[in-house]
C-alpha cells in the first residue's frame, strides 16, 4: 500500500571549486557586473551552500521554477551556465540604402501639418523601428529636434555703424562719456496667486503659475560704459516724448561734458522733435546700431541680468511696486557696478555678422 506522504525530490548537486566560488563571488561584488549577472551568482553560492530552493527564491526574488531551471543550468554546463545566452532570430541588419533613406527622409521638409520630424514618423515612412531612427541619426549626427536662431542684417550702413559703435567701446574719446541706451518695454507687474515657496534642503523655491496681471511700465535706462553705472527711469509708455524727456535728463546730469550715446533705430529715438533738440545742443551725439542688430548695444546684457535677478521671480500687486522693486535694484547695481567689456576688433564683427549677408 502506497504511503499517503509525498516523497520530497530531493534537488540536483554540484559541486563548486574554489576556483569557481572565487569568480562567483567577484562577480557578485563587482559593481559594473550585470544585475542579473550578479543575482544568478549569488543564487548558485547559496545553492551551494545548501540553501533549499523556496529560500534562495525568496532571498533573490526569483520564482522556485527560475531556481530549478539555473540549478539545471549550472549542473549541466558549470559556471558558464549563469551566463546570458545569445537570443534566438538574426541579428537586425540595416542596410546602407535604408539608412539612407533614413538620411533622406530627415533632411527634407517635414510633411504637411507636422513642424519637425520625430523618430516614430520616419520610422512610420521607412519601416524600422524608431530606436533604429534614432540611432541612424546619432550616427549622422541629425537633431531635427532642435532649432537655433539667426538673423540677417541688410542695414547699408552696416559696417560704417558697427565700425563706429564699437570703436566707442574700444576706444571712448578723452573727457567724453558713452552712454549705452534702450528702452525695455511692456514690463509685466504679475501677482501670483500665492506667495512663494523658498528654498528648502533638497526642495527647490515654487511657485504657483497662475498670476493676476496689474498693469505693464517701460524701463528707460542707460549703461555708462566705463564705470558700470546705470541710470534708469520708468514711464507708462514709451514714446518720442518721454525719449527726449530722459534724454534731456541725461544731457543736465552730464552737464559740460561731451555725451555719446549708443541706441537702436526705433522711430520715437528720430523724431523731429529730437532732431531739433539734437540741433540745439551739439555736445550729444547719437550713435545708431545697425538695422536687427541691437545685440550690439550693451546694456541688452545689463537687460538680460535685470530681468534674470530681479524681475522673474518676483511677484507685484501694482505697477508701482514693480516700478519701486526696479528702482531699488538699480541701486543695489551702483553700489558695485561691473562694466561691460568689449574685446571685439570691429573687423571681427562685420566678418561674423554680415557672413549670411554677403
Amino acid at each position: 500500500m502506497a504511503s499517503s506522504h509525498a516523497v520530497a525530490r530531493k534537488p540536483r548537486r554540484f559541486g563548486l571549486t574554489e576556483d569557481g566560488r572565487r569568480e562567483l563571488e567577484k562577480l557578485v561584488r563587482t559593481p559594473s557586473t550585470p544585475g542579473g549577472l550578479s543575482r544568478r551568482a549569488r543564487a548558485v553560492l547559496l545553492m551551494a551552500d545548501g540553501v533549499n530552493g523556496a529560500e534562495v527564491a525568496r532571498r533573490c526574488g526569483y520564482t522556485p521554477v527560475q531556481v530549478s531551471r539555473i540549478r539545471r543550468r549550472v549542473c549541466e554546463e558549470g559556471i558558464p551556465g549563469i551566463f546570458e545566452r545569445p537570443r534566438s532570430g538574426r541579428p537586425l541588419v540595416i542596410t546602407m540604402r535604408k539608412r539612407a533613406q533614413v538620411v533622406a527622409i530627415t533632411l527634407r521638409k517635414p510633411e504637411a501639418g507636422l513642424s519637425q520630424w520625430s523618430t516614430r514618423e520616419v520610422a512610420r515612412l521607412t519601416g524600422v523601428s524608431h530606436t533604429t531612427v534614432h540611432r541612424i541619426w546619432k550616427a549622422h549626427d541629425l537633431k531635427p529636434h532642435r532649432l537655433e536662431t539667426f538673423k540677417f542684417i541688410t542695414d547699408p550702413q552696416a559696417e560704417e555703424r558697427i565700425n563706429d559703435v564699437v570703436g566707442l567701446y574700444l576706444n571712448p574719446p578723452t573727457n567724453a562719456v558713452v552712454l549705452s541706451f534702450d528702452e525695455k518695454t511692456q514690463i509685466q507687474a504679475l501677482e501670483r496667486t500665492q506667495p512663494l515657496l523658498p528654498v528648502r534642503p533638497g526642495l527647490s523655491a515654487r511657485q504657483t503659475h497662475d498670476y493676476r496681471r496689474a498693469g505693464v511700465t517701460s524701463l528707460y535706462a542707460a549703461l555708462e560704459v566705463m564705470s558700470g553705472r546705470v541710470i534708469g527711469r520708468c514711464r507708462p509708455s514709451a514714446n518720442g516724448t518721454e525719449f527726449l524727456d530722459f534724454l534731456k535728463s541725461l544731457a543736465g546730469r552730464f552737464r559740460g561734458k561731451q555725451l555719446h550715446v549708443v541706441l537702436d533705430n526705433s522711430s520715437t529715438h528720430t523724431t523731429p522733435a529730437v532732431q531739433r533738440w539734437l540741433k540745439e545742443h551739439p555736445r550729444v551725439t547719437l550713435h545708431f546700431t545697425p538695422k536687427g542688430a541691437s545685440w550690439l548695444n550693451l546694456i541688452e546684457a545689463w537687460f538680460g541680468i535685470l530681468t534674470r535677478k530681479s524681475i522673474r521671480r518676483g511677484s507685484f500687486p501694482s505697477v508701482s511696486s514693480l516700478v519701486r522693486h526696479i528702482g531699488t535694484y538699480i541701486e543695489h547695481w551702483n553700489q558695485n557696478p561691473t562694466p561691460f567689456v568689449w574685446t571685439k576688433e570691429p573687423a571681427d564683427v562685420i566678418r561674423k555678422a554680415l557672413r549670411h549677408a554677403r
